[in-house]
């Protein structure tokens, strides 16, 4: 009879940890839907911060719901996220507990997760298991997330370097390569680029970002009290090469320019001329061997518009805020098979000041890494599409 007992107990124990366990993943599962539901304007501010500081007290079990909880989350849910994860990780290890490493070298592994999730669950890793969390390393190095790939090239410059140092020139050489395949961030480009160069290795970087550098050009048509960002000027509507239209300051055709610069940098004021008060369209082929989206990257102090087959992709206008690479990310952008039109719009101010005269631009195309996509142009005579030199870009 007392055994009997025993294992009816032992049930009813059972049950009950089963019962708790569930309404703890159910209570965090309510919680991350309040976070998440938070508005940019502020919308549901207040509920959002009490479900915070309430998930900070779940278990640490419940870790990989959280860290899976980022898709779909806004950048201000995310850092509620974040703080929790952080929340949950201290005091579990300050009382001497554990954390699910498995589940975390699991969520790291699998690139579908979000970035920013995958990311975090690593710096856990690193913290309670930094053996598990480096043997992932070496598989990063084309990463979709940009900053776990940056772990793999930091540590392959920090080989090549050794084997610099040591005279192993040529083994140098290799690992360098292979530490610039996956390098997507300028500052580690240029830790590999300069060894490279002392090294005999000189680095096609316009290839390597994925920079436009040949481009067909027009203008100047008039921007004076900034009247021409919103003018709708004939290449708007149509982008032949072989038309001349009214200009600025008279009659004005396309012409090409190209730029030798390492960053695909096209410097209108120092290869035309700085119109000020102007306008300037610029137009190059894309070919892309398959549908596929992509981003294009942009980086001008000056106001401007993209358009992408005809479409309006985006718009700035805002003049000499500064520049830089990557200024400017055009997300899921779709190129078609074959020749994609791109069409760059940018304007210059009246402003006399020194710091107000660039009228520059670079552009590149990649994907969400910063991996450069270039355009196939070997389809350029292989495919049998319209002539170039009339492009329809209605605006939309």
């Amino acid at each position: 009879m007392q055994h009997k007992y025993r294992i009816l107990f032992a049930f009813v124990v059972l049950a009950g940890v089963t019962t708790t366990t569930g309404f703890a993943a159910e209570k965090a599962e309510a919680l991350l839907k309040t976070i998440k539901s938070v508005g940019d304007r502020g919308e549901g501010n207040v509920a959002a911060i009490r479900a915070q500081r309430a998930l900070s007290k779940v278990d640490a079990t419940e870790l990989p719901t959280i860290l899976l909880a980022f898709e779909g989350a806004d950048p201000l849910a995310s850092n509620w996220l974040r703080g929790a994860v952080e929340s949950i990780a201290d005091r579990e290890l300050k009382q001497g507990g554990k954390l699910p490493v498995s589940k975390l070298v699991e969520f790291v592994v699998e690139r579908k997760h979000v970035p920013r999730a995958r990311r975090l669950a690593f710096e856990l890793l690193q913290r309670v298991d930094g053996k598990k969390a480096e043997a992932l390393v070496p598989g990063m190095l084309d990463d979709p997330s940009s900053e776990l790939r940056r772990e793999a090239v930091s540590r392959l410059i920090d080989a090549a370097k050794g084997l610099e140092d040591k005279g192993k020139k040529e083994e140098a050489t290799t690992v360098y390569n292979k530490a610039l395949s996956g390098a997507v961030e300028d500052d580690q480009v240029k830790a590999i680029v300069a060894p490279l160069k002392k090294l005999g290795t000189k680095v096609d970087l316009p290839r390597h970002f994925g920079f436009l550098t040949k481009w067909s050009i027009v203008g100047p048509f008039d921007n004076r009290e900034r009247v021409g960002f919103a003018a709708v000027y004939p290449p708007e509507k149509e982008v032949d090469l072989k038309s001349t239209y009214k200009g600025q300051l008279g009659e004005v055709k396309w012409g090409p320019i190209s730029t030798g610069d390492d960053y695909g940098l096209v410097d209108i004021a120092k290869e035309i001329k700085n119109y000020k008060g102007s306008t300037m369209y610029a137009t190059a082929d894309f070919f892309s061997d398959r549908k596929q989206t992509v981003e294009i990257r942009i980086g001008t102090p000056n106001s401007w518009k993209l358009w992408v087959n005809g479409k309006l992709k985006f718009a700035r206008e805002e003049y000499h805020r500064g520049m830089k690479l990557d200024q400017y990310r055009v997300r899921a952008i779709e190129l078609k098979p074959g020749r994609n039109a791109i069409l760059f719009k940018i304007c210059q101010n009246e402003q006399t000041d020194s710091w107000a005269q660039r009228y520059q631009f670079q552009i590149r195309v990649c994907d969400t890494t910063g991996t450069a996509i270039l355009s196939q142009d070997k389809l350029r005579t292989s495919l049998r599409e319209q002539p170039t030199s009339k492009r329809r870009l209605a605006v939309k």
